[in-house]
């Protein structure tokens, strides 16, 4: 493995804010309401909090090559606390070499050290690609996800 898996820093969201843009691309889009600013604070916010990770996977020559932030956020009443993929990105040079799913492993040890009972994310229709990398993680259920601007 050429790559380590390791939480983000204090002083690293300016990096992880650039890195966003590997979400951005095709078939991806930037978000209406993207602000790079608010985005540094909120990571800020995630890497200093004990319901968020912000997990990072770091060549060997100290570049971030994926990201990943994960979060606690409910507890449902059917389900017992639940874990969130926020977001997961991979530099696109370096997918399909295991970095996603160091990426995502990582995520589901932090969310079941939390006593989350489960671990779900939502991906984009037409991110057909991102769809094969998570069937091949043998999800437990799949679902449809609805969403409304604010």
């Amino acid at each position: 493995m050429d790559f380590a898996i390791r939480a983000a820093e204090p002083g690293e969201e300016g990096k992880l804010v650039a890195l966003y843009e590997w979400l951005f691309a095709a078939p991806g889009l930037q978000p209406p309401s993207w602000d790079e600013r608010r985005a540094a604070v909120a990571l800020r916010h995630a890497i200093d909090s004990h319901d968020c990770a912000v997990i990072v996977a770091e060549d060997e020559g100290g570049e971030l090559v994926g990201f990943c932030t994960a979060y606690q956020d409910i507890h449902s009443v059917r389900f017992g606390y639940r874990a969130w993929v926020e977001d997961l990105a991979v530099d696109p040079e370096r997918r399909s070499a295991g970095v996603g799913k160091a990426l995502l492993d990582a995520a589901k040890g932090w969310a079941r050290e939390r006593g989350a009972t489960h671990l779900e994310l939502d991906s984009a229709e037409a991110r057909t690609d991102a769809h094969r990398f998570y069937e091949r993680e043998v999800p437990s259920w799949r679902s449809i996800c609805f969403g409304w601007e604010l």
